[in-house]
């Protein structure tokens, strides 16, 4: 099964709700944890307790692993690994993008068979969507997915991404749903969009089309940021929506019972909690 496939799987099962796991200073030291390699440790253990195969995915932000070095990465490596193992899908929040041959260092790494092998990336096409076809096309041969930045829940993303004629926001979604067409043609594609839930009124002035996407949309912005589950739906429109919610989940812990119940109600009422 391709990565689109497995992922709307899923979320028929469970729901478009994406866990994200944001081991932010503040979290661990609300849930009694050193902000430290063995705090990310026991971090990691309650989120795997609470959510592995029991959600249809889940979305670690890389960053937060990152800051603690070769420590904070092998946990990052356990989370992703028992997940996985586990049946949630793994979106490594990394937002790589580069040129060649690093291009395609940073493809293995994510979407090869590595300590670091998710089931999708994100990526940033600020060196022109073209430059990341290492990672397309991988994708492609492993049936992994990946979510490509486009129009941002940031609003510092505007002055980019809605400049020019037409948006550069559209034209980044026109070409990933040309490399759809060519890697999956007659399919819903496994290159996917990260389409900000708060940005349907940008949509409509830059002239994205996200139809022609023909793929995933990851829809950041619910939750903490005021979007509702049904706007990110919206402007998700045909593609299959992934909704990541990491702080309305994390802020519950570290009691799972009530993490679980958030995760519930954002799952299954469209209005959120």
């Amino acid at each position: 099964m391709t990565f689109a496939q497995r992922l709307a799987e899923a979320q028929q099962r469970f729901g478009p709700i994406c866990v994200g796991a944001d081991p932010h200073e503040s979290i661990l030291r609300d849930w009694g944890l050193e902000a430290s390699p063995a705090g990310l440790a026991s971090f990691c253990d309650i989120l795997i307790e609470a959510f592995a195969g029991q959600v249809a995915s889940t979305k670690p932000q890389v960053a937060f692993f990152e800051r603690y070095g070769s420590a904070g990465m092998a946990q990052l490596e356990r989370y992703m690994q028992a997940m996985r193992e586990a049946g949630t899908l793994v979106i490594a929040d990394a937002k790589r993008g580069d040129i060649g041959s690093t291009m395609a260092g940073y493809a293995a790494a994510w979407l090869g068979d590595g300590p670091l092998a998710a089931d999708a990336v994100t990526l940033s096409p600020y060196l022109g969507v073209d430059s990341l076809r290492p990672a397309f096309e991988l994708a492609k041969d492993n049936d992994r997915g990946v979510f490509v930045l486009a129009v941002t829940s940031n609003p510092e993303g505007s002055q980019v991404q809605g400049s020019g004629q037409p948006a550069i926001a559209a034209h980044i979604v026109d070409e990933l749903g040309r490399w759809n067409r060519e890697l999956w043609p007659g399919m819903t594609g496994s290159v996917g969009a990260v389409i900000g839930a708060t940005a349907e009124a940008r949509l409509a002035s830059w002239g994205v089309d996200i139809d022609v996407l023909c793929g995933t949309v990851l829809a950041p912005g619910v939750g903490a940021q005021g979007a509702k589950v049904d706007q990110a739906l919206r402007v998700g429109g045909a593609n299959v929506t992934c909704i990541p919610l990491s702080r309305a989940i994390l802020q519950a812990g570290p009691r799972i019972s009530d993490m679980r119940q958030v995760w519930h109600v954002w799952s299954f009422a469209k209005d959120g909690a």
